[in-house]
């Protein structure tokens, strides 16, 4: 009995494939800002985010914690590669592809610059109703 229930505590149901703060980004179904701005918001809420993406998508999750380190908004904790087993869609054989995960955490001066960037703009909202 105790055998079970030591294996029941180990199971891991994938929670960590369910995290709050992470996106899966792809390369082709979303536009790159709209990744740049829901990892703003995620950090806003969670004070961290975690960029994931697969194979071609690579290229298009270190542009968006580029883009977020070079505004001062996000600093670098962790990065991960792996490569993952998955089943090609069309034919169902087993292909290995690429994987990354970016851990970026808020900058000391994150709040500021979102309250800079808000104010910038309603003032050029106000040009635009005028």
């Amino acid at each position: 009995m105790e055998a079970i229930t030591q294996g029941v505590n180990n199971i891991n149901l994938g929670a960590d494939s369910h995290k709050k703060n992470r996106i899966q980004v792809s390369h082709s179904k979303k536009p790159l800002f709209f990744y740049v701005n829901l990892a703003n918001r995620y950090m806003q809420q969670h004070n961290e985010v975690e960029l994931s993406a697969l194979g071609m998508a690579i290229a298009t999750v270190v542009t968006i914690a580029e883009i977020l380190k070079n505004n001062g908004l996000a600093v670098e904790k962790k990065i991960t590669t792996a490569t993952v087993d998955m089943k090609e869609e069309s034919r169902g054989w087993p292909v290995q592809k690429a994987k990354i995960e970016i851990l970026l955490g808020r900058t000391e001066n994150f709040d500021e610059l979102m309250v800079a960037a808000a104010e910038e703009r309603e003032a050029v909202d106000g040009e635009y109703q005028s």
